[in-house]
């Protein structure tokens, strides 16, 4: 049996006319933060809610969980896939994972809304394009 060579299956995935880049995946992580707002559940989840609307996102759940002594985890499941935080509030950091599919919508300022209102006085952003192939949008789910 023949088995196909690793450059000869990742170089048929990679073929334009396969590819379609409309997904955004965005890795922030939030650096000395407000410490009253990253141990505040019912803020996060709010600010979840209103970053994905920034988004241009639909809001399926919200889920969260308060740890003991601080910390919330806080994920909003989208139709176009989720945002997710962690915070650490001891340490006043927060790590954010943005991920979106769709050409309309807008990752960037959900990023710059979760800076702005978790006082964030650094930051640091990772963007990486997703290549779902080119039949996924075709495929789309619609909510009933």
């Amino acid at each position: 049996m023949d088995v196909p060579k690793k450059n000869q299956i990742f170089g048929s995935l990679c073929n334009d006319r396969q590819l379609s880049h409309q997904s955004k995946h965005l890795l922030l992580e939030l650096y000395r933060c407000d410490y009253d707002k990253l141990n505040d559940e019912s803020f996060l989840r709010c600010t979840l809610n209103r970053s994905a609307k920034l988004a241009k996102a639909t809001v399926l759940n919200l889920i969260s969980n308060k740890f003991e002594p601080q910390g919330v985890t806080a994920i909003a499941l989208l139709a176009e896939s989720h945002i997710s935080i962690h915070t650490w509030p001891e340490s006043n950091y927060s790590a954010v994972d943005i991920f979106t599919c769709g050409h309309n919508m807008m990752p960037e300022l959900a990023s710059q809304y979760l800076i702005q209102v978790l006082k964030a006085e650094e930051h640091s952003l990772r963007i990486i394009e997703r290549n779902p192939p080119v039949a996924v949008p075709k495929h789309i789910r619609t909510i009933v």
